[in-house]
């Protein structure tokens, strides 16, 4: 059954008929405990700690946002426990993903950074919960290096690959493709609705992992206007940078005395878009009779930067970046609207929800279950909790932050580059809460530099922290090989469309690698001199799967066209998004190619418009770190390329379209409009010669 999607919060009791065979699960088991409590466990991708209504009328004028508002979240605030030290232990999406489920630090767990798949056989809330009788779902992103197939520890999961897109979303369920439409919260919801319409009376695991509102910050249509020329306040430490270079890129440019500076609003949009799915959520839990005995958890993977300390992004130390939101509701331990300022950390989620379960916590689980906070102790003064915790993030390459340690206590916080002892830095968050007078050379703060590097000490022995093995290093001349496709470029057409043997929307691929893609609304037609083309007319495209031999992080890539351009700009070709990826498009009727690769993105363009006729394009990123763009046969542009895209990006391919996470990022191009006759790839750089060859074999350029 195709996932439900609905405009508004549906009566949930009125559609429960619609929830069919998710899977064949057996009845409750004779004389279960009628009260074992349920889980339903929320979480947002890179929202921040003060992206929530609740927190911004708390910090007043202080708070820089104060036009935001999150009804569902302040709902959830008002009736639990609002966490208001909350953080991970690393600031990044697939890592802090892999903490939630095992309790575990990353450099223990095995999930490093966002290019390591979630080992299969790890010890999950979820795979003991699973054993205990819980039956367990999970709806939504999964990320985990664009890991496929049922989601492990799950007996039901409807999820993307990756990033996904924000519309219109191809998702696995249990592990086979379904095609879906609408925004890709929205649809993850309607999944995660079905997987409570069919385990209400059972106990229950069910995850929700949201897409947004992580880049390119794409909304729902309905929300596409809120919060209309809003602007943010300003923060002391806008104007501040960090120790560490950043890869060439010139700061943010803010002022931070200005009144007021713009914001990303798309960013808040994307939030309010998963605000109202978790009020959908909470109608669900109350016309199913589910609110009382189900314990609901509501977080982030990690922060965000808004151009604090001259940044955007996550991954480093500052409290912007680790800093999370947390909510917790069990009506039948927790009462309304409490607050607490234990500090509390992603790890604890699985203890918690283990021991809320009355089943033992694996010795191996670096978090602490928050129950005995939830039990009348909420300030932890009485308790023997946590006064610090260690911080890590490993290098990734083709990001500028370095790999980062750090010990954070109630009132200050020590960040360590190792191997870059001058770039330690030293706060004291009682009298610098932003961050933006560092202490580490100031003789005056010797004590407390000692003490947070004793703490430091200890806590890495106690860990056993290290950096592993299989981490990225900045002195490697190529990313970690991640298999045989990673090894080197085969030096031949990996992918070949001419579409004069299609079958019918299945796209033939003659390279012999069997790459054959899918056309949406994009039908043959006859183009010029007996060829065959696709007609694209802006909202069809061609999906091509994902498959070893279009791994672009092989090195040199060449990518072809001929098209016929009618409208002046759009997508021809693109193949990953924000992170990692490559993009053939026309802008005002001008070619341009476009290389991303982590932080560094390089793009080039020709100067003659192209629009009305057929052309041959071919971009060439080459072994001699050169890209070029040839249209016709004829060089067209070059320029240096910053880096190579360092592994096989998340999203697939699409030809007429970049509807997931953008190459682009916020410079995104709309669809392509037009006629494209063929598509070829080459797994290796292609010389002068060889395009100009392979634009007058289709009688484009210079002849013979």
């Amino acid at each position: 059954m195709n996932a439900l999607r609905f405009s508004r919060p549906p009566s949930f009791l009125a559609v429960l008929g619609l929830a069919l065979g998710l899977v064949g699960w057996p009845a409750p088991a004779q004389g279960q405990a009628a009260r074992r409590p349920n889980f339903l466990f929320v979480f947002a991708d890179d929202q921040r700690w003060d992206a929530m209504g609740v927190v911004q009328r708390e910090q007043g004028e202080r708070g820089r946002f104060p036009w935001f508002q999150t009804p569902s979240m302040d709902r959830l605030a008002a009736e639990g426990v609002r966490f208001r030290n909350a953080f991970v232990v690393c600031a990044l999406c697939s890592p802090s993903r892999a903490a939630f489920l095992t309790g575990r630090y990353n450099h223990s767990n095995e999930v490093i950074d966002n290019h390591t798949p979630f080992p299969d056989g790890a010890v999950t809330h979820a795979t003991l919960l699973r054993a205990a009788g819980y039956r367990t779902g999970y709806t939504g992103k999964w990320h985990m290096d664009g890991q496929t197939g049922k989601r492990p520890g799950f007996d039901f999961s409807a999820s993307f690959i990756g990033h996904a897109r924000y519309q219109d979303a191809p998702f696995e369920v249990d592990g086979e493709k379904r095609e879906t439409r609408g925004w890709v919260d929205d649809v993850s919801t309607d999944f995660a609705i079905e997987f409570l319409l069919k385990s209400k009376e059972h106990p229950f695991l069910l995850v929700v992992g949201y897409k947004s509102p992580h880049g390119p910050f794409d909304p729902p249509a309905r929300l596409k206007d809120r919060f209309a020329g809003a602007k943010a306040r300003p923060a002391p430490n806008l104007g501040s940078l960090p120790p560490f270079p950043r890869g060439g890129r010139a700061p943010e440019t803010i002022d931070p005395k200005a009144a007021e500076v713009e914001v990303n609003l798309g960013y808040f949009r994307c939030v309010a878009g998963i605000d109202e799915n978790l009020g959908r959520l909470l109608t669900a839990l109350d016309e199913l009779k589910l609110a009382e005995d189900t314990v609901l958890v509501y977080s982030s993977d990690n922060g965000f930067y808004l151009g604090e300390h001259g940044l955007g992004d996550k991954r480093s130390a500052y409290e912007e970046s680790i800093r999370i939101p947390l909510l917790l509701r069990y009506p039948r331990l927790v009462g309304r609207g409490k607050v607490a300022d234990a500090m509390v950390l992603n790890i604890d989620l699985a203890p918690t929800l283990l021991d809320l379960a009355g089943l033992p916590v694996p010795p191996e689980m670096h978090g602490r279950s928050w129950r005995p906070l939830l039990e009348g102790k909420l300030d932890g003064t009485a308790l023997a909790w946590r006064t610090s915790f260690l911080y890590e993030y490993f290098y990734e390459r083709n990001f500028f932050t370095p790999t980062v340690t750090a010990v954070r206590t109630e009132s200050a916080k020590l960040i360590e580059y190792p191997g870059h002892g001058d770039w330690t830095e030293l706060y004291d968050l009682k009298l610098d809460p932003y961050e933006t007078r560092n202490l580490a050379r100031d003789s005056a703060a010797k004590a407390l530099r000692d003490a947070l590097a004793a703490e430091h000490g200890r806590l890495s022995k106690e860990l056993g922290y290290r950096v592993p093995e299989g981490a990225d290093r900045p002195d490697e001349a190529r990313p970690r090989e991640a298999g045989p496709a990673a090894a080197r470029p085969s030096n031949a057409f990996v992918l070949e469309y001419d579409f004069s043997k299609d079958e019918g929307d299945r796209i033939l691929d003659s390279s012999g690698k069997g790459n054959h893609g899918t056309a949406r609304s994009a039908p043959v037609v006859d183009g010029r001199e007996g060829r065959k083309a696709r007609r694209f007319d802006g909202k069809g495209w061609i999906d091509v799967p994902k498959s070893p031999t279009l791994d672009p992080s092989v090195g040199p890539w060449t990518i072809e066209a001929v098209v016929k351009a009618e409208a002046p700009s759009g997508v021809v070709l693109a193949r990953g998004g924000s992170a990692q990826g490559y993009a053939l498009l026309l802008s005002d009727g001008v070619p341009f190619f476009t290389v991303r690769a982590g932080d560094r993105r390089t793009t080039i363009g020709a100067e003659t418009p192209v629009t009305g006729r057929w052309v041959h394009l071919a971009a060439v990123a080459g072994a001699d770190r050169v890209v070029r763009l040839y249209v016709d046969g004829a060089l067209a542009s070059s320029g240096p390329l910053q880096a190579f895209v360092a592994r096989d990006p998340s999203d697939a391919m699409e030809i007429g379209a970049d509807r997931g996470s953008q190459v682009l990022g916020d410079d995104r191009t709309g669809p392509f409009v037009g006629l494209v006759e063929s598509v070829r790839l080459f797994s290796g750089g292609r010389s002068a010669e060889d395009v100009r060859k392979d634009a007058a074999a289709r009688g484009l350029g210079p002849k013979e």
